[in-house]
């Protein structure tokens, strides 16, 4: 059976992620597992002492158990959660990778614990590291079915190793597909393999007898004209690799990571290492 694993920190971003996948593990037949990593002892201040320790660990215990008091119920096929100590980033990674986990879901902000944004860091660390691939939402982004998904398709090799996944995923909710070519690098050469590439893209899709709309944007600026794109077509998810190594490809990290960053919409993100 299908598992998505859900970070959990308590705050509204993670809670808003929570309730974005109870939406889709009903629709794929998955379980969810939420996951709470709590820092290690080496990283707690000095005068925290084994006692207080215990004492943290049971109230966290307490909380997360609330949390399955009140959505366990709107899972078909279940929920449970485990704790961790660790590294933030490292053990949810770890525990995706143990479970074999299908999907990771978290929100953009406060999956770090209680203290740091992720965004930069743990967040991003865990998106460029997971054994599967993850989708971030921001927490203003009402839970909703993936009506519409963009799938950007750049010069390199990498960039199509995600169709097959994100076909699966879109056939689950009837969705419609979005393929952009795009490239920072405005040029006819350029502009032709792309169009070339997007129409063997939309053959695939159209095999599958999913709906496809396909355009071409050249832009210096690929990040927002990709995040305008999407807004402006009313889409629910952006479907991107998070790095490249072709050197006239686009998903380098830091743009990746602009795009998590700014994206009012949901991103799924493809680490190099699922593949």
């Amino acid at each position: 059976m299908k598992m998505i694993l859900v970070p959990i920190d308590f705050s509204a971003d993670s809670i808003n992620a929570l309730e974005h996948a109870i939406i889709i593990a009903n629709k794929i037949d998955a379980s969810v597992r939420l996951i709470h990593v709590v820092k290690s002892k080496k990283f707690e201040p000095p005068f925290v002492i084994n006692e207080f320790t215990s004492i943290l660990s049971n109230s966290i215990d307490d909380f997360m158990k609330r949390i399955i008091e009140k959505y366990a119920k709107k899972v078909k096929a279940g929920m449970d959660f485990k704790i961790r100590e660790g590294k933030i980033y490292r053990e949810i990674c770890n525990q995706a990778k143990y479970d074999d986990a299908y999907l990771i879901i978290m929100g953009t902000h406060g999956v770090s614990g209680f203290e740091e944004k992720v965004i930069g860091s743990n967040a991003y660390r865990v998106v460029v590291n997971s054994p599967c691939p993850i989708i971030t939402i921001r927490q203003k982004f009402n839970p909703i079915e993936p009506r519409k998904i963009i799938l950007p398709i750049d010069m390199s090799k990498e960039t199509r190793k995600k169709i097959p996944f994100v076909t699966e995923y879109a056939l689950n909710f009837n969705s419609e597909i979005h393929v952009i070519g795009v490239s920072n690098v405005n040029s006819n050469d350029i502009k032709q393999k792309l169009t070339l590439y997007c129409n063997q893209v939309e053959e695939y899709l159209n095999e599958k007898k999913l709906v496809v709309h396909k355009n071409i944007i050249m832009n210096n600026d690929i990040t927002e004209s990709i995040i305008q794109y999407a807004v402006k077509n009313d889409a629910q998810l952006i479907a991107i690799m998070t790095e490249q190594l072709n050197r006239l490809a686009f998903w380098l990290g830091p743009t990746a990571q602009e795009i998590v960053n700014n994206s009012p919409i949901p991103v799924m993100s493809f680490s190099s290492l699922i593949f």
